[in-house]
Formats: structure tokens, C-alpha cells, sequence
């Protein structure tokens, strides 16, 4: 009926990477094919957690994961996996911790590519970094981890012509100021764990500030502003910047903690 409230969406668990390197100090992004969500936008690659990354099959393809509860391996399988299926990155090492490489021609089947590599999925590889849930008005809504992690300097990224439409390494300040120029979209989420990485400028740095920090989880809220909307987070959520304001009323793009298909 109308005037009665929306059923508000429950988010949708998803998890995303930071993939980062040096020499020079660079993160990798990806623009989605026209029917993804934000299909327009740079992201990094990501999606929501599937149900075969709840199987307990993995449990012998993946390495320090003894301490983590099933809804966190699931997320953290979840980033190896939409990582490797949008960009072709295997981040799965053997038991020396020497980076493995995809041998398998199954790549739409993970566990057969991991199983098939020689190596494992060392969970413990991925370092928390964010933690971002869509507004609660939002239509479609997801509750987003962000982890970050190191690729080995070898470690070629491929489109995988699906999904991802393009791949781009590049330092966070240069991503982000070609945002600011109108060059790149990125949304708001984004902008601000670029802005969080671009604090430091190696990856041993990174990674090394990000164990030490702990993860706020940020829940913004939508207002209606004068000639616009905009997206408000916590102060303590310490991103230093606490809004974002938009003159369109389509906000969930910018709000959203980050996209996963569809």
C-alpha cells in the first residue's frame, strides 16, 4: 500500500581486495562489463560471498584459517576467488610460500584451480582493511569487507572479458586525482580506503598499518541536503572526511560499501 515503509533489503555478504605492489607503489582496479552493478565506476576486485565458499572442501586448500570462524573463511575464499575469476591473479602459494600459477584449464571451478595449482589459499595473506555496509535505504544492499594483500611482482592481471571490462595499476593518488579532475568515477567507499592507502607508500607499510589498525565498520546514513543528497559516516570511522554530497538523488551507488555482481 502506499505511504507504508519499505522492507528494508538485508545487505548481502560480500569482499573485496586491495591488491597492491611495488615499484612503484600501486594498487589494482577494475571497470565492470555495462550489466554489472556501478558498471561505470573503478572498484576493486570484488563480489558477494558465494555458496560453494562455504564448503567444507576447502578446508584442505586453504592454510591458517584454523582460527577463523565459517562466515569469515567463507568472506576471505570469496575475495581469493572473485580476485582470480575478474583478473586471473592466483593468490595461492606452496608450502614454501612461493607463489603458484594457474595450471588449470577448469577456471570457472576455483577449488579445481587452487587443487590443481599445488599450492593453497593462505588466508592469513589477506589483512583487513574495511569494513563498509550500504545504507539501510538502500534497494540492494551489501556488507563489504575490504582486505588487503600483497601480489607477487611477476603476478600478470588479465580482463577476463566477463565481469571486468579493464584493469588498471596505478598509484591511489594518481586514481584519486583523476577522480577529482572528472577523468575516473570511483565511488565514495573507494575514494576513501584510496585516500587510507594512499598513507602510505610501500607495501610492507600498508600492510603493516593495517594489521595495527582496527576496523571500524561503517554503516552511513543518507540526509536530504539543499540541492542534493548526501552520504554521511562517523568520525570515528577515521577516514578524516565524514560525507559525501551528491546533487542527484541516486545515491546508493556512492553510499554503497562495494558493489558485488548484479
Amino acid at each position: 500500500m502506499a505511504g507504508e515503509p519499505r522492507e528494508i533489503a538485508i545487505p548481502r555478504p560480500a569482499a573485496t581486495i586491495l591488491l597492491v605492489r611495488d615499484a612503484p607503489f600501486e594498487v589494482l582496479m577494475v571497470r565492470r562489463h555495462a550489466g554489472q552493478t556501478f558498471s561505470s565506476a573503478l572498484v576493486f576486485p570484488g563480489g558477494t560471498v558465494d555458496e560453494s565458499d562455504w564448503s567444507d572442501a576447502w578446508l584442505d586448500l586453504a592454510t591458517g584459517g584454523e582460527a577463523l570462524d565459517p562466515a569469515e573463511r567463507a568472506l576471505r575464499i570469496a575475495a581469493f576467488r572473485e580476485t582470480f575469476e575478474e583478473t586471473a591473479i592466483l593468490l595461492a602459494r606452496d608450502a614454501d610460500g612461493r607463489p603458484v600459477s594457474c595450471r588449470s584449464t577448469a577456471r570457472d571451478d576455483f577449488r579445481t584451480v587452487v587443487a590443481e595449482s599445488g599450492g593453497t589459499l593462505w588466508l592469513d595473506d589477506l589483512i583487513k582493511f574495511g569494513h563498509w555496509i550500504t545504507p539501510v535505504n538502500g534497494p540492494k544492499r551489501f556488507d563489504t569487507h575490504f582486505f588487503l594483500a600483497r601480489t607477487a611482482a611477476n603476478q600478470e592481471a588479465v580482463c577476463d572479458g566477463g565481469e571486468a571490462v579493464a584493469l588498471e595499476w596505478a598509484s591511489p593518488e594518481s586514481i584519486l586525482a583523476r577522480a577529482a579532475a572528472g577523468e575516473r568515477s570511483i565511488l565514495f567507499p573507494t575514494r576513501m580506503n584510496l585516500r587510507r592507502l594512499a598513507e602510505s607508500g610501500t607495501v610492507e607499510d600498508a600492510l603493516t598499518t593495517a594489521r595495527a589498525r582496527p576496523v571500524f565498520t561503517v554503516l552511513p546514513r543518507v540526509e536530504r541536503r539543499e540541492g542534493g543528497m548526501a552520504v554521511v559516516i562517523p568520525q570515528d570511522a577515521g577516514y578524516g572526511e565524514t560525507e559525501n554530497f551528491h546533487p542527484r538523488e541516486e545515491m546508493a551507488g556512492h553510499a554503497a560499501g562495494q558493489p558485488g555482481e548484479g
